[in-house]
């Protein structure tokens, strides 16, 4: 699995999560879901998101918007335009995927998604994404509006799952076409992975990070000398090859933790410490708390049961 991929396999579509709304303007609605990652798309008309204390961003007719946190923000025909509905998480409970609004001309058809709880390795990709990430519409291949909301329509057997994973699939999509646009302010690392060198020396640590990595190790296998991986790899991932390594290592412990049983011993042996002790030293130095602790503290689910 690629890094991309297994930071991304946190975030997951489970639930009745597709919301399609036919609306005339003029027309606001006030996202308040706490969902920690949401999609919206326009089927038909423009719309304006607007986050609380940032600027408004316009989407078209097949723009995909990316919006990550679990703060309320709006969704508008204008800007200017006050909101006089509010949806929450009980317009994303099972049961009310569908279609709100009567067809009508020259209405606007939002469709908007959300995600459950992510991991720690997701967060590491979510908090690099912008206030809202806008994908044109076209530069995100597949896959397309109208399948998804011809399928909110249709009472067929698998529909959920179906939608669940065309959700995921429209995250991804448009996650990768971010990486891949020039200008965007995608992170570093994902711009790294690119790279020859720091690229190779990227996968090697994503794909064994029980290894007793040295920048030396990384050094030979990439074949250059130390220096220079540790100044390259500094200047184009934004941290030293051992620094990344230790929050990568911490990130997959703490997903364990939540995610299995297994003992804390274990969990340290899988991601490169000798013991439990090592673990929980590096694991309080960078998350502030201890394993056990990160491990009785769960988050708490979206959406609430």
């Amino acid at each position: 699995m690629d890094a991309v991929s297994e930071l991304l396999a946190g975030v997951r579509a489970r639930g009745a999560v597709f919301r399609q709304t036919v609306m005339r303007p003029p027309w606001a609605l006030r996202m308040a879901s706490g969902a920690p990652l949401t999609l919206a798309t326009m089927l038909d008309g423009h719309a304006w998101i607007v986050p609380d204390g940032r600027d408004p961003v316009r989407i078209a007719p097949g723009d995909i918007a990316v919006v990550p946190g679990d703060a309320p923000y709006t969704v508008a025909d204008d800007p200017a335009t006050e909101p006089t509905q509010v949806v929450t998480t009980a317009d994303y409970c099972s049961g009310r995927t569908g279609t709100c609004g009567d067809p009508a001309e020259e209405a606007a058809v939002l469709l908007s998604g959300a995600f459950e709880r992510r991991g720690e390795l997701s967060e590491h990709l979510l908090h690099a994404l912008p206030p809202v990430l806008v994908v044109p519409a076209g530069g995100s291949p597949y896959p397309s509006t109208e399948l998804i909301a011809a399928e909110i329509t249709r009472e067929r057997p698998g529909r959920q799952l179906v939608l669940d994973r065309l959700l995921d699939l429209m995250l991804v999509s448009a996650l990768r076409t971010w990486f891949e646009t020039p200008d965007s302010t995608a992170p570093a690392w994902c711009r790294a992975l690119d790279d020859p060198i720091v690229g190779t020396a990227l996968r090697l640590l994503h794909e064994s990070p029980a290894h007793p990595w040295t920048v030396a190790d990384l050094a030979a296998k990439t074949g250059v000398s130390r220096a220079a991986l540790a100044r390259r790899f500094t200047t184009q991932v934004g941290e030293p090859p051992m620094a990344y390594l230790t929050s990568w290592r911490i990130a997959l412990a703490a997903d364990l933790l939540r995610e299995t049983d297994e003992t804390v011993s274990a969990i340290a042996r899988k991601v490169g410490y000798a013991n439990a002790f090592a673990l929980s030293v590096a694991f309080k130095r960078l998350k502030g708390t201890r394993p056990t602790t990160h491990r009785t503290k769960a988050e708490p689910p979206w959406p609430p049961t």
